[in-house]
């Protein structure tokens, strides 16, 4: 037996019960790139990222950062202004892409820090020789911190104390805090068994008390993860960015053959070059811009997750969401409100309509499920019904209802003697009641059942057994509520490729109606957890990525087969570590977010490509004439800018190409703004913007810059 404590649904504190000590609260990241305090973290950090080990990771900056140390050289044996500010503004390049990322991967180490020390200092009260079902009041207890527990362990969590680690409630149910992982100062209830078990470690526990079942290994539990991700300690590069890492080197050692081969034949045409210049040259033509910004994307994608309380297990599962298919999608509490409401009373013939109002409310008095307290509601908001006040149903006897029964009722006394049996509940259980205590039901009672059932709603029938008889009043219509604005995002979602499909347990009849009102592209009705599977695996054999939630134990394996799985923080360790993706607020559909998150990501991605592929083209307009105008004074038609002279040319395409990488970097953190679009239009648009933006505003740049260095003498 439990405590009587535990066996009772603890109440939400109020906020003054509140612990006052909170090791961590989530909050948005305020200021963006230009936040003095984070450029000032951020910088020594980004010349750590000098060292030779760091820098060949990135092809293009380890190019970059070589001609950097050639032009240094070559300043320090023939120094002049022209190779000393080239030298300069190549360090700076180098320096600028690495405080781009740096400040993505600063922007969580404040979070880190704190949570890590809430770890740390965290104290577990362990549960030594106790089983299951065993007195609590006489299990031996230890005091340990919170890093030595161990897989399996049990720990009692008091009132007012934090869970020190990932697991699962085996014991108890109580008020928790978690709003040290999700920002929400709502507290959620937290109980033994059914898939609201899981709990994580650094949250507190508000009333009661629990046993919890570490289910985490030492260094693996979420807070571990989230110490991980929020630094950046551990990302690893995905798939796509591995590949366009790939082609920016490749491109690289192309442009590295170009420029040395160069050489002779500008010798030959008495036009040879200074090792400043072929460097100068080099760093143009190489695509730094978005070698620079690469990794600042990737990191920036996760960190916008985590700001919208979603935990990735790994980079790759973020660019998925961005190349999802099929989204597959559970109806409760996803794409319908999660409860089901009485909408309307219909009386059978020669009932009066305020008579069966009146009785579904009484039988519904003890009826504490959703569905009850809204026929309640429904009677008092259509005919201003309100339950009886204290004493006046003193000689009633409630009937609660029950899984078993799936009826609740009242029987109520009058002060003649009279008994008046009232009873609401499912429509075979209710006609099995009258017809047990002799009465006849309407064929009008079956029909219209079978008609709001077919329509996708439920059918609640209200029977009474007076000095009349036993016989049926009439019908209760409950809908499942499609949530506001959910047919608008699946048509964005339609907009942007992604076909989707509801999940649900319902029959056939009631899916239907369901997915026809809230505009999904199809659904899988009666669904078992191997139904969930194969539809997952017919879909990857098509050549589809599919994404899924789900909560449950027996959500596990579809989540891991999907190669989106968002597990809900309020479901099961198995889900939880199934999927690779944890939402930290529960919240289902925060699945349609995730997606465009991805895709923000991998538009961000494509349009600094492109942006940083066409800006080059500027820079060699450039440069190339101010190279070999004097040899060849038909490349003057080149110098479309009207650039001074050929050092103030090289010279303003470097300062540009060190600038532009520090422009670019909020847009790189804060993502390009994603509109739902269909592929084509996303092109055009990219095409449009950043393409032609990429082509015209170098023009514009570099040309202000030779104005402005003209001036300066060694460079004009």
């Amino acid at each position: 037996m439990l405590p009587a404590a535990s066996q009772q649904a603890p109440t939400a504190p109020t906020p003054g019960e509140r612990p006052p000590d909170r090791p961590y609260r989530r909050r948005s990241q305020q200021g963006g790139f230009f936040d003095p305090v984070q450029l000032v973290k951020s910088f020594p950090e980004a010349l750590r990222k000098l060292h030779p080990r760091a820098l060949v990771k990135n092809p293009v900056l380890f190019v970059v950062a070589a001609g950097s140390v050639l032009t240094t050289l070559s300043a320090l044996i023939h120094p002049s202004v022209f190779t000393w500010v080239i030298s300069i503004w190549l360090w700076l390049t180098v320096i600028f892409a690495n405080l781009a990322e740096a400040v993505a991967e600063g922007r969580g180490k404040a979070q880190a820090e704190s949570l890590r020390r809430a770890r740390m200092d965290t104290v577990a009260l362990r549960l030594r020789h106790w089983r299951y079902g065993t007195d609590l009041a006489r299990a031996e207890t230890e005091a340990v911190a919170a890093t030595d527990l161990r897989l399996f362990d049990f720990v009692l969590v008091e009132a007012g104390e934090l869970i020190p680690s990932d697991g699962d409630v085996v014991y108890g149910i109580a008020a928790v805090d978690e709003s040290a992982v999700t920002g929400e100062s709502a507290p959620v209830i937290r109980e033994s068994g059914g898939d609201r078990s899981g709990v994580t470690g650094g949250t507190t526990v508000l009333s009661d008390r629990l046993v919890v079942r570490v289910t985490s290994r030492p260094g693996h539990s979420f807070m571990d993860r989230m110490i991980a991700l929020v630094e950046g300690a551990r990302r690893q590069k995905t798939p796509n960015e591995i590949a366009l890492n790939i082609l920016l080197a490749a491109l690289t050692i192309v442009f590295v053959l170009v420029v040395v081969t160069l050489q002779p034949m500008a010798a030959f045409a008495h036009a040879a070059q200074s090792t400043t210049v072929l460097v100068a040259l080099l760093v143009t033509l190489i695509p730094t811009t978005i070698g620079a910004l690469l990794s600042a994307i990737g990191i920036a994608g996760m960190d916008r997750l985590v700001q919208r309380n979603v935990l990735a297990m790994s980079g790759r599962a973020v660019e998925a969401a961005g190349d999802v298919n099929t989204l597959l999608l559970d109806k409760t509490g996803t794409i319908t409100l999660g409860n089901r409401e009485a909408t309307a009373f219909v009386p059978l013939p020669g009932v009066d309509e305020l008579m069966l109002a009146d009785a579904a409310q009484l039988s519904s008095l003890s009826d504490e499920t959703p569905e009850g307290r809204s026929v309640v509601v429904l009677a008092k908001e259509r005919y201003g019904l309100r339950a009886p006040a204290e004493g006046e149903l003193a000689h009633a006897q409630f009937v609660e209802f029950s899984a078993r029964t799936r009826m609740s009722g009242i029987d109520m006394r009058w002060d003649n003697g009279a008994v008046c049996h009232i009873r609401k509940g499912a429509a075979a259980q209710v006609i099995n009641w009258v017809e047990i205590r002799g009465g006849a039901v309407p064929s009008q009672a079956l029909l219209w059942s079978d008609s709001i059932a077919s329509s996708g709603a439920t059918p609640l029938l209200v029977a009474v057994h007076d000095w009349d008889g036993p016989r049926v009043l009439g019908i209760i219509h409950l809908k499942d509520v499609v949530k506001d604005g959910i047919r608008e995002r699946f048509a964005e979602l339609r907009r942007m490729g992604i076909r989707t499909v509801m999940i649900t347990g319902d029959n056939p009849l009631t899916a239907k109606a369901i997915a026809d009102e809230a505009g999904v592209d199809d659904f899988l009705a009666d669904a078992t957890p191997e139904d969930k599977l194969a539809l997952i695996k017919r879909e990857q054999e098509g050549g589809k990525l599919v994404a899924m939630t789900g909560d449950g134990t027996n959500d596990a394996p579809a989540l891991a087969q999907a190669d989106v799985g968002v597990a809900m923080n309020t479901g099961t360790s198995a889900a939880k570590e199934a999927g690779n993706m944890v939402d930290l607020d529960s919240n289902p559909t925060k699945l349609i977010e995730i997606v465009e998150i991805g895709k923000q990501l991998l538009i961000t991605r494509g349009a600094l490509t492109t942006f940083s592929i066409t800006n080059d083209v500027a820079k060699y307009f450039a440069i190339i004439p101010a190279m070999f105008t004097g040899v060849y004074p038909g490349l003057e038609a080149l110098n479309l800018m009207g650039l001074h002279s050929p050092t103030s040319a090289i010279t303003s395409a470097i300062i540009f190409n060190a600038l532009i990488i520090v422009a670019l970097i909020p847009l790189a953190l804060r993502g390009v703004r994603y509109t739902p679009a269909s592929a084509h239009d996303l092109l055009r648009r990219n095409l449009a913007v950043y393409g032609l933006g990429g082509l015209v505003f170098p023009f514009i740049g570099i040309k202000l810059i030779d104005l402005l260095i003209s001036t300066i003498p060694g460079l004009g």
